[in-house]
């Protein structure tokens, strides 16, 4: 009877502990299953930036409407995502299979193992250089970004231990990066306040500034476990309303020293990722050409549905253009926000995005080269 007892004892025991064994292995398999297509980890500036500014006292802010009205995450609501709906990097996080949006890195709620779907470091009114944007007072530069993604790189070793963190950084996570329109809108370009950068430095000394900043931070994040990057260049920054505006051109036209400026630098942009995918063992470095991208919507803008590539949806006092003042709640809205390749004075509405998007994931090598981002990812 007793021998009995005991053998019952150990048959509940050994039940016990197996049902606690199915519970864990239960959880972690959904975890394991939840993070299979891995995590965004994206820097950059407004074009973007999901949130970060709205931690920050700073002049550059998308914190109230009607910023954010299609952004279905949030019922409408500002995120301080300067667009009416999804960034870029949210799109591209949704066609590679990410649950979660890229959390920004100064949420408050960017903690434990959230920041295994990915975190977002872009800041609007960011640059390469530390001194682009100062006029907005506060931003993360792009030397600060990296800062925190060190941060978050030794928080992702506590939560998977040393070796399965470097494991999901090399082989699970792309590295998106957006920035360098800033350090010539608000740096290089910008009247008096970077007229003494003017005087000093000509512009292929600039690019050469530029240049040699961006290879040491990707080289950091590489150091930190990067493995598979993409890097944006310049855009036709010459073409955005705001320019248009400012220089009180026709609707065709756009201003020739910005997007002088942007296509020097790009090429020079692209001989740097050359130069890093042959130096950084292991690395896949790929270029995502934006000028050539937004040019082609700008150009055929028709082609794609939009009524105007040249007028901002949100916006007020800008002439007709409407591209003087930040989107806010005092702007004039256009009824038809999916036809217009521009949000605002500066940003792209979620409609062209999503077009830029489609080419990053898909396209060929006119637009993403030497692998388009579902490439990319499969390596």
């Amino acid at each position: 009877m007793t021998m009995a007892l005991i053998s019952f004892h150990n048959y509940i025991n050994i039940i016990e502990v197996l049902v606690v064994f199915f519970i864990l292995n239960l959880t972690t398999f959904g975890i394991s299953q939840d993070l299979k297509n891995g995590a965004s980890f994206i820097f950059g500036d407004s074009l973007v930036d999901a949130g970060n500014n709205n931690y920050l006292q700073t002049l550059s802010k998308a914190d109230s409407p009607p910023n954010g009205i299609d952004f279905e995450a949030s019922g409408g609501n500002p995120t301080g995502r300067f667009t009416n709906g999804r960034t870029i990097g949210d799109i591209v996080g949704e066609e590679l299979g990410q649950t979660r949006y890229a959390m920004p890195f100064l949420a408050p709620n960017t903690t434990g193992k959230d920041i295994l779907y990915g975190v977002n470091y872009a800041s609007g009114a960011g640059g390469i250089m530390n001194a682009t944007g100062k006029l907005f007072v506060n931003r993360l530069s792009m030397d600060v970004q990296v800062d925190y993604f060190n941060i978050t790189r030794k928080e992702i070793d506590n939560l998977l231990g040393s070796s399965n963190a470097r494991e999901y950084l090399q082989k699970k996570s792309i590295f998106s990066i957006t920035i360098g329109s800033n350090d010539f809108l608000n740096n290089y370009l910008l009247p008096v306040v970077s007229m003494g950068e003017r005087i000093s430095q000509t512009p292929d000394a600039f690019v050469d500034d530029l240049i040699n900043h961006l290879r040491v931070q990707l080289t950091r994040i590489y150091q930190l476990d990067g493995r598979k990057f993409i890097v944006g260049n310049v855009g036709p920054i010459g073409c955005i309303p705001y320019q248009k505006t400012i220089n009180q051109l026709g609707e065709n036209d756009c201003v020739s020293l910005p997007n002088k400026l942007a296509t020097q630098y790009n090429r020079r942009l692209k001989d740097l990722l050359r130069e890093l995918n042959e130096n950084l063992e292991g690395s896949t470095f790929v270029l995502a050409n934006v000028y050539d991208l937004v040019m082609e919507l700008i150009t055929n803008y028709a082609n794609y549905g939009f009524v105007s590539a040249s007028k901002a949806c949100c916006g007020n006092s800008g002439g007709q253009y409407a591209a003087i003042l930040p989107c806010g709640p005092t702007s004039s809205l256009c009824s038809d926000r999916d036809k217009h390749v521009f949000w605002d004075a500066y940003h792209p509405s979620q409609a062209a995005n999503l077009i830029i998007a489609k080419q990053l994931l898909d396209g060929d090598t006119r637009y993403v080269s030497p692998v388009n981002l579902r490439q990319l990812r499969d390596l």
